[in-house]
């Protein structure tokens, strides 16, 4: 099969894969290790040269290793080094341990059923590694969903997470040094140590202000070719450095990540390199799918039902008594261990590894895979019932449930016609104070713990709350508000709060932020009364300052600033699309937009008046002609030969109007 032909067939069956599996709530990772198991050597046999396939998944993994050194902040550890030193320390340390112990020290008449030739001291401690991960790519993602990352075990599980991601580093480098021999291991060990420790001493010593120039000499060419290969340069060029010594490229992709963090141009070099990491990742996981043996599994399957339940219960009941002990509540102890009780995909990188370098034997091999595979299958169906779960295993949890439903109604019984904020972030903050101004009454919710002490502390109106949830809105007195403010940052939470609130309160005004152009129509049609668009907001108090110092009339500017509010910002609605527009905080489906069409003699628009001409939903901005610029033409205007239209619309839209005004 040549590279085309690969390439063709990997592209196909992972989109067809994501598609189908999505419909089901599992994760993309869970589709590219089925892409894997289905075209692999021992299915279908599609793969092609494996050799080159998995040394581009391995490079997905460096980028991976990449973008958590990137993350990794000292004010962040700071900050949840409690429970990343105490809980995740606590959780890979006796998850470990115990594994270990249970395979090697003690081993028992279940364990010589599933490995009936024993398992080598080296090989279990790779496996018992294995089994300490938890998947941080598929958690993070659901706890950023479900808005759950602020919550209290929401912090817990992302310091584990955060602490399994430091924790693989020295895994990486003791599993290839156990692998090279029972004679000397240990100085390869100690040799392995030595030169990793040489390498990062003159890296984190010299790197940060060579980094820093170098980045700003490239950041300087104005070009974001030229940045973004000079991001690809930096990530391969340690992992290389750090290879030649001897060592792991995850390494050294860390340690490049780690520098890159300590420079102003994390943010940006983080946005260029996720396209290139998602997908190498993704080639990752098809690499691993491709080792799994389904004639295998079938032969070993009681080993993948034990290898899949008693890892998944172990760590979830480890889990539990780790946070019960450390002074979590059960409720939250529940939580934390079911999001992490599936493998993580440092599991399958362990677990590769320990298989390349000759540890881990096929028929140990094989079932661990696919024990790992359903783990992460059935993870977002325990994810999604751990509330439940929680509620119906604790009853302290129902306690604090209605204590908190309590302090929310204690806080509003005596408000009437007082503004709802849901959020409290920078936005809520602010309106809360206007309104403080002006002695408008107010009750603001937020998921965050630490800001809700705060600003409860310093006497502000805000309670621990999901504004979602409609017991958390009936206690803080919707029926009785005069409005509520939707603050935060989550278009998917934002809908579905609106349809909450037109189904228990229809009458309620609901003001709403808005981050794109795109969305204040479908906003509104959702049910908001109001929507603020930020863009649009901030260039509207930018003009007024500028007319204001350009000479018009305070009076004048004020009239126009209230024309184009109450024309609801149409005015400043679309943009002409750039080269630096980033895709990041653009979704380009959902910007209206303005176009340029300039009409040559032969388009058939030319005689037509505007108002004749189906536009396919776009509008007509502007006519520009030798005698000047027309805005808003009106509907009777005929088409000249050289006419430019400018249309404003949806990209869709302004694509079809383009092909009726030339013709085509």
């Amino acid at each position: 099969m040549t590279a085309l032909e690969l390439t063709l067939v990997l592209l196909a069956a992972a989109v067809i894969a994501v598609v189908a599996l999505r419909a089901f709530g599992a994760p993309p990772l869970v589709a590219y290790l089925a892409v894997g198991v289905v075209i692999g050597p021992h299915a279908a046999g599609l793969s092609g040269d494996a050799e080159t396939t998995h040394g581009l998944g391995e490079i997905g993994v460096v980028f991976l290793m990449f973008s958590l050194g990137l993350e990794f902040s000292l004010p962040k550890f700071m900050a949840l080094k409690r429970h990343v030193f105490g809980l995740g320390a606590a959780q890979v340390g006796t998850t470990m341990a115990i594994s270990f112990g249970a395979l090697v020290i003690m081993p028992v008449t279940w364990l010589v059923l599933l490995f009936p030739g024993g398992m080598d001291w080296r090989a279990a401690i790779a496996v018992s590694g294995a089994v300490a991960m938890s998947s941080t790519a598929l958690v993070s993602k659901l706890l950023a969903e479900r808005r759950e990352l602020e919550t209290d075990h929401g912090q817990r599980v992302f310091s584990v997470l955060l602490f399994q991601d430091l924790a693989v580093i020295p895994l990486l480098i003791l599993i290839p040094a156990l692998a090279s021999g029972d004679q000397d291991w240990w100085m390869n060990l100690a040799l392995a140590l030595f030169k990793a420790a040489c390498l990062l001493t003159i890296l984190l010593r010299f790197g940060p202000p060579l980094m820093r120039r170098w980045f700003s000499l490239v950041a300087r060419q104005r070009s974001h070719e030229v940045f973004t290969l000079n991001v690809l340069l930096a990530t391969l060029l340690f992992a290389w450095l750090t290879k030649k010594f001897g060592l792991s490229m995850e390494l050294g992709a860390f340690v490049a990540g780690m520098l890159i963090a300590e420079t102003e141009f994390r943010y940006q070099v983080e946005e260029d390199i996720k396209p290139f990491r998602d997908v190498l990742l993704g080639l990752f996981f098809v690499t691993v799918g491709m080792q799994l043996d389904l004639a295998v599994l079938v032969q070993y399957w009681p080993q993948v039902i034990a290898l899949l339940l008693v890892p998944v219960m172990g760590k979830f009941g480890l889990v539990l008594l780790l946070v019960r002990l450390l002074g979590g509540t059960a409720g939250t102890a529940i939580r934390t261990g079911l999001w992490l009780a599936q493998a993580g995909e440092f599991g399958f990188v362990l677990l590769s590894l320990a298989f390349g370098t000759g540890l881990l034997a096929e028929s140990t091999m094989q079932p661990a895979l696919a024990a790992m595979l359903l783990s992460l299958l059935i993870s977002p169906l325990l994810i999604s019932q751990a509330n439940r779960i929680a509620l119906r295993a604790s009853s302290q949890e129902w306690l604090q449930r209605s204590l908190q439903i309590q302090r929310i109604a204690s806080k509003s019984i005596a408000s009437t016609g007082h503004t709802l904020i849901a959020g409290y972030g920078r936005s809520g903050q602010a309106l809360a104070h206007v309104l403080e101004s002006e002695k408008v009454s107010y009750i603001a919710l937020d998921l965050d713990p630490d800001r809700v002490r705060e600003a409860s502390a310093a006497g502000e109106s805000v309670v621990y709350g999901d504004a979602t949830r409609v017991e958390a809105l009936t206690a803080a007195g919707v029926h009785r508000a005069s409005a509520i403010a939707i603050t935060f940052d989550d278009l998917q939470a934002t809908y579905r709060l609106i349809d909450r609130l037109r189904t228990i309160a229809p009458q309620l005004p609901i003001l709403v932020r808005s981050s794109t152009d795109g969305q204040i129509n479908r906003l509104r049609e959702a049910g908001a009364t109001e929507v603020v668009p930020e863009i649009a907001e901030g260039s509207l108090i930018l003009a007024s300052h500028a007319l204001a110092l350009a000479g018009v009339p305070r009076l004048r500017v004020m009239r126009r600033v209230k024309t184009i509010r109450d024309g609801r910002y149409e005015m400043l609605q679309g943009f002409f699309h750039g080269a630096d527009d980033s895709a990041g905080e653009l979704i380009e489906s959902e910007q209206i937009r303005l176009q340029a069409v300039r009409l040559a003699p032969d388009c058939v628009s030319i005689g037509r008046r505007l108002g004749d001409l189906d536009l396919n939903g776009a509008r007509v901005h502007a006519i520009v002609r030798r005698s000047g610029r027309l805005l808003e033409p009106p509907p009777d205007l005929e088409l000249k030969a050289g006419d430019t239209v400018v249309l404003i619309g949806m990209p869709d839209q302004i694509g079809a109007a383009e092909g009726v005004l030339q013709g085509a």
